[in-house]
């Protein structure tokens, strides 16, 4: 039964590592990954390429139930395919992340991607990345990871890596495209952001990427006998 197959939730805010951490966990435990992150922001780039309004709910909802999405294990890694077409790149900009993130608190958008998300519980386990992976989509996961770090840290790391690929970034205004995200996840209705009852916090301020993993993997032995 899928409920039996191991899954390691790893929630946390926008910018403090979930995804470099969820693939490194993935491919040293040679399982499957879930970013749960990249379905809403691939709904919100096909609503915004199909003229659907971000606050129309049925709409998006009705959407979501059909889109044309896949995620393809590739050497390089993972990459998202909508309508067959590599869109990991696309999805990944700040307008796609901020419009993402009016489109997640819709519960009926939340409902018609949950079975989806849950589909992804196949052997020999699965690590999820998200925001509510351990509080709503897997609440019997054995291992909840929270990760999290101040927002001046994530504006910094989001910074260099703007200006890593040629990009003029200004500290203070991606400090507070930050802080507005946070206050929304935070606050939203629907499966806000926190962290699980049973979760192991981890603060990445002051860690290498080195150290959380570790730290991550820790936890994970120490609740799973690999």
């Amino acid at each position: 039964m899928s409920n039996q197959i191991p899954v390691v939730t790893v929630d946390g805010p926008s910018g403090v590592g979930k995804g470099t951490l969820c693939e490194s966990l993935a491919k040293h435990l040679q399982w499957h990954l879930l970013d749960s992150g990249a379905i809403y922001r691939v709904l919100a780039l096909s609503a915004i390429n199909q003229h659907i309004p971000l606050d129309n709910e049925t709409a998006l909802a009705k959407h979501a139930l059909t889109l044309p999405l896949e995620f393809k294990t590739t050497e390089n890694g993972v990459i998202v395919l909508l309508n067959r077409i590599d869109v990991s790149s696309n999805i990944r900009s700040q307008e796609i992340g901020e419009a993402a993130s009016k489109v997640a608190p819709l519960a009926k958008v939340r409902e018609a991607l949950l079975k989806r998300q849950r589909d992804f519980r196949t052997a020999p386990g699965l690590v999820a990345d998200g925001r509510d992976m351990g509080t709503v989509v897997f609440e019997d996961a054995p291992v909840k990871i929270f990760l999290d770090a101040s927002a001046q840290a994530r504006a910094e790391r989001r910074m260099k890596q703007l200006q890593q690929k040629g990009i003029c970034a200004k500290f203070g205004e991606i400090l507070q495209e930050i802080t507005q995200r946070d206050e929304r996840d935070r606050n939203r209705t629907i499966a806000p952001l926190r962290p699980a009852a049973d979760a192991f916090v981890i603060d990445s301020t002051d860690l290498s990427i080195e150290e959380v993993f570790d730290q991550a993997l820790g936890v994970i032995k120490s609740k799973i006998n690999l």
